[in-house]
C-alpha cells in the first residue's frame, strides 16, 4: 500500500488534472455555440446550391460538352482523399473516427487497384495518416495559428483541388470530414466533389410545371458554379468540423473531469484508510511500550 505522502501527491496532481478539464470543457462549451451556429447558418446555402446543381445536372446529362467537373474524365483511376481533421487532441475519438473511415477506403480502393493520394486538412489527420501512408500525401495544410476558421482557407483548398484537376492528376475526389449532428452526436462523413454529383436525398426544386430559359445558358452556369461548389463543400466541411470538435472536446472534457473526480474520491478513501492503518499502528506500539514498562 502506498504511503500517505504519495497518496496526498497523487491527489493534489488529480486535482490539477481535474481543474485543467473543466476549464477545457467550460472554453469548449463556449465556442461551441459559436461554431454550432456558423455550420448551421452555411446549410441552407450549401443545400440551395446543391438543388440547382442538381437540377442543372439533369439538363446538362448525356451532352458531350458538359464541364469536366460535372461530367468527370472517364476514368476512375486515380482517386484523390481529402481528409479534413482537426489541428489539436483532447476530443475523444472525434480525429480517429475521420481517419479510420479513410483509411477503410484507402485500404478498399488499394485493393482493386486504384491509384490513391492524400491530401490532409488539419494536424491530428496528417499525424496519423503519416505514420502508414507518407508515400501517399501529396499536400498538407493546417489552421494552427487561424482564430476563425473563414471561406478564404476553404478557397485556397479548393484551388489546390481544381488546379490538380485541371492537371490530370486524379479522376475522382472524396471529401472526409465530420457531420455535427448534436453534442453527443458527430458522424464521419465521405462526399464525393470532383465529379460533382448531388448528395443522397437531394432534390431538384419543384418547379410547378414552369419552364426556365437560363441566360446565359446551362452549360455556361455550370462552368461558373461548379468550382465555386468545390469551395462551398470544402467551406461547409470546415464548418462542420470545427462546430464536431468543439462538442467532442466538450464531452471528452466533461467525462475526464468526472473520472478525476471519481479517481479522487477512491484516492481519498486509500488515503484515510492509510491514514488510520498507521494511527492504529501508533496506538498499539504506545500501548505495547507502556506495558513492557
Amino acid at each position: 500500500m502506498a504511503n500517505l505522502k504519495d497518496l496526498k501527491t497523487r491527489i493534489t496532481s488529480v486535482k490539477s488534472t481535474q481543474k485543467i478539464t473543466k476549464a477545457k470543457q467550460m472554453v469548449a462549451a463556449a465556442k461551441l455555440r459559436r461554431a454550432e451556429e456558423r455550420a448551421t447558418e452555411a446549410r441552407p446555402y450549401t443545400e440551395r446550391m446543391e438543388a440547382v446543381l442538381a437540377n442543372l445536372s439533369a439538363s446538362a446529362e448525356g451532352n458531350p460538352n458538359a464541364p469536366r467537373l460535372l461530367a468527370g474524365t472517364g476514368k476512375d483511376d486515380t482517386h484523390l482523399l481529402i481528409v479534413a481533421t482537426a489541428d489539436k487532441g483532447l476530443c475523444g475519438g472525434f480525429n480517429s473516427s475521420i481517419v479510420r473511415l479513410a483509411r477503410e477506403h484507402i485500404v478498399r480502393l488499394q485493393g482493386e487497384g486504384k491509384t490513391v493520394k492524400i491530401i490532409t486538412v488539419g494536424r491530428k489527420g496528417n499525424d496519423q495518416l503519416q505514420r502508414l501512408y507518407s508515400d501517399l500525401i501529396v499536400w498538407k495544410t493546417n489552421f494552427v495559428d487561424v482564430k476563425q476558421v473563414g471561406f478564404g482557407e476553404a478557397h485556397d483548398i479548393a484551388e489546390k483541388v481544381l488546379t490538380m484537376f485541371k492537371g490530370e492528376e486524379f479522376d475522382i475526389a472524396t471529401l472526409f470530414y465530420g457531420k455535427f449532428k448534436n453534442v453527443i452526436t458527430q458522424i464521419p462523413t465521405p462526399q464525393q466533389i470532383i465529379p460533382a454529383v448531388a448528395p443522397e436525398g437531394v432534390q431538384p426544386p419543384d418547379l410547378k410545371g414552369a419552364v426556365y430559359d437560363y441566360e446565359p445558358d446551362e452549360d455556361e452556369i455550370l462552368r461558373a458554379l461548379l468550382p465555386r461548389y468545390v469551395a462551398v463543400q470544402v467551406f461547409r466541411a470546415l464548418l462542420e468540423n470545427v462546430a464536431s470538435e468543439q462538442a467532442a472536446s466538450m464531452t471528452a472534457m466533461d467525462n475526464a473531469t468526472r473520472n478525476a473526480g471519481e479517481m479522487i474520491d477512491k484516492l481519498n478513501l486509500q488515503y484515510n484508510r492509510a491514514r488510520q492503518a498507521q494511527i492504529t499502528t501508533e496506538l498499539i506500539e504506545i500501548i505495547a511500550g507502556a506495558e513492557a514498562l
